[in-house]
């Protein structure tokens, strides 16, 4: 791998610790990426240990054949599929999940993603470049009204209106079709610019999370990958801006929140809903050392659930 395409992975030693590896247990690297955190964890695993690695990237997919080990399993698919993803494998429950979610360094550094503004290059956008609709597909049909909506809500960017409308203005003359064509356009219709950020830098992000659904996929993976795992499993999300941790935080705090009554009452026998999710410590964040090797390391946020055992057997005796 070359250089500019060199992917380091985030959070990696706290990721696999917080996972609490069962050397001989079954894990789910729910988004390979480069495969960083599956090496990882393959690395602690015994000889009948069990890793199945999801990555809806046919290039991610690829480069994950390099790895020579019959314990893994690495499958092409969305991991917001991952309950049926599994089911096909043969695989009924697991002893953890990880997910990792967002895109990866060699998609950003790789132009002809069209990821990035860096490079000008086809406006795709697409981590599975085998089906679904580009970014430039979008905004060649689009109205003003779906474009600003898809830019202020998944960018939070404030100029969404006016953004949108330079674009469709724009394509009435030809389309389009080219990521340095879109950032040109933002930049001359975003007029204020935040220290340090280039002006089109919300509005790749909106389109990319809008055309691989990330926030979606990500909202229907969670209670999937608490359904699949083991008592006292581990759930790891690492996230990297604020949409995505405000679904995590939420999904975590509500599955960890049980409808108990006082001790004291004597409905206490009746048979209420119980905690799914145990929360475990603090979100963590990348260190100062790990930000200054990998700046996009600066904006994840780590999560950590456990899945809890039904004891109300015990409580009753």
């Amino acid at each position: 791998m070359s250089p500019r395409t060199q992917h380091l992975t985030v959070l990696l030693r706290e990721a696999v610790d917080a996972l609490e590896i069962r050397p001989s247990g079954i894990y789910v690297d729910a988004t390979f990426g480069r495969g960083g955190h599956s090496r990882a964890i393959l690395e602690r695993l015994a000889p009948n240990g069990r890793l199945l690695a999801l990555d809806c990237d046919p290039q991610a997919v690829a480069a994950g054949r390099e790895i020579k080990d019959k314990r893994l399993t690495l499958l092409h698919s969305r991991f917001g599929e991952l309950a049926a993803t599994l089911q096909q494998a043969g695989i009924e429950a697991v002893d953890g999940v990880l997910l990792d979610i967002g895109v990866s360094s060699p998609q950003l550094d790789e132009g002809e993603r069209g990821f990035s503004f860096r490079f000008d290059a086809p406006l795709d956008m697409r981590m599975d470049t085998t089906q679904g609709e580009t970014a430039a597909s979008f905004l060649a049909i689009a109205g003003i009204k779906e474009i600003t909506e898809v830019i202020r809500n998944y960018g939070e960017e404030r100029f969404a209106f006016q953004i949108a409308k330079k674009i469709v203005a724009a394509r009435s003359e030809r389309p389009v079709a080219t990521t340095g064509e879109l950032a040109a356009l933002v930049r001359e219709a975003v007029r204020t610019r935040e220290p340090g950020q280039d002006p089109a830098t919300r509005t790749f992000q909106a389109l990319r999370i809008f055309v691989n659904q990330e926030l979606e996929q990500l909202a229907l993976v969670l209670p999937q990958a608490t359904n699949i795992l083991k008592d006292g499993g581990r759930l790891v999300v690492i996230s990297f801006h604020s949409l995505e941790d405000r679904i995590v935080k939420r999904y975590l705090r509500e599955q960890a929140s049980s409808d108990t009554l006082p001790k004291n009452l004597p409905l206490r026998s009746v048979d209420l809903p119980r905690a799914k999710l145990r929360l475990v410590g603090k979100p963590v964040k990348a260190g100062a050392d790990e930000v200054a090797a990998n700046p996009r390391a600066r904006s994840a946020v780590m999560r950590i659930a456990e899945k809890c055992g039904d004891d109300r057997s015990a409580e009753a005796n």
